[in-house]
């Protein structure tokens, strides 16, 4: 059932009707993993005027909220504001007024609304309704909409490939070799006999050599395979150019027979062997000469790409049953290699015994795996450990020894969900990181379908620090000599731990995250800023500043009981001290402020005084020193607040150095 609207003297409060009842949800029209609506009523049958603190509910999960009313050319007068509890950790958000534009033409059939307020995943709510100046009232029908975004539907797995990963992240296409079309190296479609034929499937590459001249030059190529198709179909009446690839000796692929490179196009390249089988044949005479490194890696990659394609490594052996060959009789069977050379089925010495005997180690080529693949480094995050820290959107950068002509894509998967796919050429892809700990990994995939992964841990934390304590400013004992010295104590606090803090003011100090306080000076009498900005692993800061000014007030201003001398000196603060051998002779301040010590000289006849706080002790200072040390910062006291307070020195007369030299006060305010 609906929620429904307590109408109070100046705001309508959301709250739940009967016994804690699920709130009605409203179909999208979409699919259950679509979008889902959940209303609360506002306001029902005529307007109502409100104003007023309001409880809260908990509704069921939302992203989106705004509000609505039933005529949509009525105005909202004032305002509607909300607070929502977020899902992740049940804080609650401070109230955020849905924005209203007023009225506005509408169709017949739709409501009045404000715009929608994107509040992220939340499972709870709070609202008002505040009148604006001079009017009251709302619109009828006022409520709330909630809404739950859902899923988007899951898109098709690829055909070519099992599904694998999240269904909503689309899975590179397999890239084909980089070659020369037909069109390119100038095919003549005039004299293709028949349209292409195609059989099932790719399970072996054959490894051809036209024989011939190896002096060619490169740029003669494209003039050598269109004298081959022209053989071909001419000449020995075949329907278009035998093989399906051809290479030549600077290792530039070419488009062979048409019908498109990743489909399994039936050639005229192996006798009795044409069916599920593709043909590579490169330009030149290999009897006696070796094919290059370049060629021998085109070679594996169009291995890897064809009979990969088929979840077939190009290292492994299939039985084939022949058409009829002059090796194999018809529908006997034949054991081959995946990348094989054509005399393998056929008396022939092609493609030239030393091309063969290179086979080998082209089919190690065509069947590795992704070779030392490492993350190099991850923009948007901090190492600690073994562990990253992001903020949440990260971009990773990886490395790879595979030459990306063997390469097919790369995968970045959290917790083993697919969340991206990469072209074969990239080397880094933006990521956006759910919060929490998760396990991202590099997924790097071959043409031939086999995998390498490099897998780290990546900690995704949106939440600021907090400064649990403080920070607070306390004197502290030291050298008077023109400054004050001060000490700054804080606590602070990360659910992923803090990374660092730094002291903003009065300097600029970096501070390691397990430090929680900083020693040093400044001048009296003049405001001083303390600021800190603790930072997290993750990146998150958060800042707080506070101001005090440290006061010197003059030993002269005291309040005196008994005999004291005045001296005077540039080694004193403002050229003056008290000096006193009386027993029981005292001074004391009065000020309002947060911290205080005293300021005295120090001699090697120096005696003691007794520290009194607000008329208690507060301790026996011993002011004697091996040297003589002046304007000195003796005893501090701190408290919480800045309050009224009266510091008293009173002598002791210590047997032996009764005297004391008394220089002032300093205290924080």
């Amino acid at each position: 059932m609906l929620g429904t609207a307590v109408a109070l003297s100046g705001a309508a409060t959301v709250a739940a009707s009967g016994g804690g009842a699920a709130p009605a949800m409203v179909a999208a029209g979409r699919a259950p993993a679509g979008p889902t609506l959940e209303t609360i009523e506002l306001v029902s049958g005529r307007a109502a005027a409100a104003a007023g603190a309001v409880p809260r509910r908990t509704t069921r999960p939302f992203s989106l909220v705004g509000a609505t009313w039933t005529d949509p050319r009525a105005a909202l007068a004032g305002a509607v504001e909300v607070r929502t509890r977020r899902a992740a950790d049940g804080t609650w958000t401070g109230w955020q007024p849905l924005e209203a534009d007023g009225v506005s033409p509408a169709e017949p059939g739709s409501r009045g609304g404000t715009d929608p307020l994107w509040v992220g995943d939340s499972d709870g709510i709070e609202a008002r309704v505040v009148a604006g100046p001079g009017r009251a009232g709302a619109p009828a029908g006022l409520r709330l909409d909630l809404i739950d975004p859902g899923d988007p539907p899951p898109a098709a797995a690829p055909p070519a490939a099992p599904p694998q990963g999240t269904a909503r992240v689309a899975v590179q296409p397999r890239p084909a070799p980089r070659l020369v079309s037909r069109a390119r190296w100038g095919a003549d479609e005039s004299i293709v006999r028949a349209v292409p034929e195609y059989s099932t499937d790719v399970q072996v590459l054959f490894v051809h050599h036209t024989a011939g001249t190896n002096g060619y030059r490169c740029s003669e190529s494209a003039a050598i395979i269109r004298g081959i198709q022209a053989y071909h179909v001419k000449s020995k009446h075949w329907d278009d150019i035998g093989y399906n690839f051809l290479v030549d000796r600077c290792g530039t692929l070419f488009e062979g027979r048409g019908g498109g490179v990743a489909r399994a196009v039936v050639g005229a390249h192996t006798l009795g062997f044409n069916s599920r089988s593709s043909a590579i044949a490169v330009l030149g005479d290999y009897s006696g000469r070796s094919v290059t490194a370049k060629v021998k890696r085109v070679i594996a990659q169009v291995a890897a790409y064809k009979i990969g394609a088929y979840g077939n490594t190009p290292a492994g052996r299939v039985a084939l049953i022949s058409g009829g060959s002059d090796r194999y009789r018809k529908g006997s069977r034949a054991t081959l290699n995946r990348i094989a050379g054509h005399r393998d089925t056929g008396k022939t010495e092609c493609p030239g015994s030393s091309l063969y005997a290179q086979l080998g180690s082209i089919r190690s080529i065509a069947a590795a795996g992704p070779r030392n693949l490492a993350l190099s480094k991850l923009n948007g995050a901090t190492r600690v450990g073994r562990t990253w820290y992001t903020r949440g959107v990260i971009r990773p950068f990886w490395r790879v020894a595979t030459p990306t002509s063997l390469l097919y894509r790369f995968d970045l998967l959290v917790d083993d969900a697919l969340a991206a796919s990469s072209p074969s050429g990239h080397r880094s892809d933006p990521l956006r990181i759910p919060a929490g700990r998760h396990k991202l990994r590099i997924r790097a995939v071959a043409l031939n379908g086999r995998t390498a992964n490099a897998t780290v841990t990546i900690v995704s934390d949106r939440t600021l620090p907090r400064f649990t304590g403080g920070p607070s400013v306390l004197l502290r004992t030291g050298s008077l000599n023109g400054v004050v010295p001060v000490r700054v104590r804080w606590a602070a606090a990360d659910v992923g731990g803090l990374r660092r803090v730094t002291l903003s003011g009065p300097a600029t100090v970096g501070l390691g995250g397990g430090v929680r306080t900083w020693a040093g000076a400044v001048r009296a009498g003049v405001p001083t800023t303390y600021g800190l900005r603790a930072t997290d692993r993750a990146g998150n800061a958060r800042s707080v500043t506070v101001a005090r000014t440290a006061v010197l007030v003059a030993e002269s201003r005291a309040a005196r009981t008994g005999a004291w001398r005045t001296l005077g000196g540039r080694a004193y603060l403002g050229g003056g001290a008290l000096r006193s051998t009386a027993a029981n002779a005292s001074l004391s301040w009065s000020f309002t402020g947060r911290s205080a010590s005293l300021a005295v000289s120090r001699t090697a006849a120096s005696g003691r005084v007794q520290v009194y706080v607000d008329g208690r002790p507060a301790g026996m200072i011993d002011l004697r020193s091996p040297r003589t040390l002046n304007r000195r910062a003796v005893w501090t006291r701190a408290w919480n607040d800045s309050t009224r307070h009266t510091v008293r020195i009173r002598v002791e007369g210590t047997a032996g150095r009764p005297g004391v030299i008394a220089d002032g006060l300093v205290y924080l305010r």
